[in-house]
């Protein structure tokens, strides 16, 4: 079972990624979460790069086989505002939710007020978008039947996460030039050496709706620079920088 919070069970911030445009987003994530004792608020999600944020264009065309959005430009710096501010006024934990997301507060309440850093858990996922490899970490962590697992690739989605300052101090620093998508950004722990720990099962969902996002990053990768021998080398290392990395979480068991 998780350690409390010393500060008589204060819980971590709890922030609502939301454009201040989406009225009807907002709306509909306020109903759902109207039982809640947590305290929670909206953050206005950004809509062009944040200040500290250098966006390397050609390294995101070698990765990504065509530039980013303007929706995943907005994505990015609104978790990287998030976590500098934090570093800012050293906030020690924060939950990070999307405006799309439906909720399992009664978990998400004890969670708040878990000290995870004690806990060695410095960054925490919340939903994943696809399977990847995971080993099982803990279980019973906090509730019966629920396990946090170490995901080793690429999960995707920032729908919701459990973050320290600690590892905000880490994600920052590593995505501080941009070079691919946020959340690939923060998959890739064999690179940053935050471990990618999620919960299983997934305490909340996302709601089928549109993104604000868009679907241009589902387009072909058609970019020369992607399809370089030298990138598919690069490609070819990192790869082998991910097995290593599960090798070395098996010998672990």
């Amino acid at each position: 079972m998780g350690e409390i919070l010393p500060e008589s069970g204060e819980a971590a911030e709890v922030l609502v990624v939301s454009l201040e445009s989406a009225e009807a987003r907002r709306a509909a994530f306020a109903a759902r979460a109207a039982d809640t004792s947590l305290a929670w608020r909206f953050f206005d999600a950004c809509t062009g790069p944040a200040p500290g944020m250098v966006i390397d264009e050609a390294a995101v065309r070698r990765n990504k086989g065509r530039p980013m959005s303007k929706g995943e430009i907005g994505c990015y710096a609104s978790h990287f505002s998030i976590w500098q501010d934090m570093i800012a006024r050293g906030v020690r934990q924060a939950i990070v939710l999307e405006d799309d997301t439906m909720v399992d507060w009664a978990y998400l309440e004890p969670l708040a007020r878990t000290d995870l850093h004690a806990e060695g858990i410095d960054y925490l996922r919340l939903y994943a978008k696809r399977p990847t490899w995971q080993r099982v970490v803990r279980r019973d962590f906090l509730q019966h039947s629920r396990t946090i697992v170490e995901l080793v690739g690429l999960a995707y989605g920032t729908q919701g996460y459990a973050i320290t300052l600690d590892g905000a101090r880490k994600l920052v620093e590593h995505c501080r030039t941009v070079r691919r998508p946020i959340d690939d950004a923060m998959d890739r722990s064999w690179s940053h050496g935050l471990p990618n720990l999620a919960l299983y099962p997934a305490p909340i969902l996302e709601a089928a709706i549109v993104s604000d996002i868009g679907n241009s990053r589902f387009g072909p990768k058609s970019d020369p620079l992607y399809h370089s021998m030298k990138q598919k080398a690069w490609r070819h290392i990192e790869r082998a920088r991910m097995r290593m990395l599960k090798a070395r979480r098996l010998l672990e068991r």
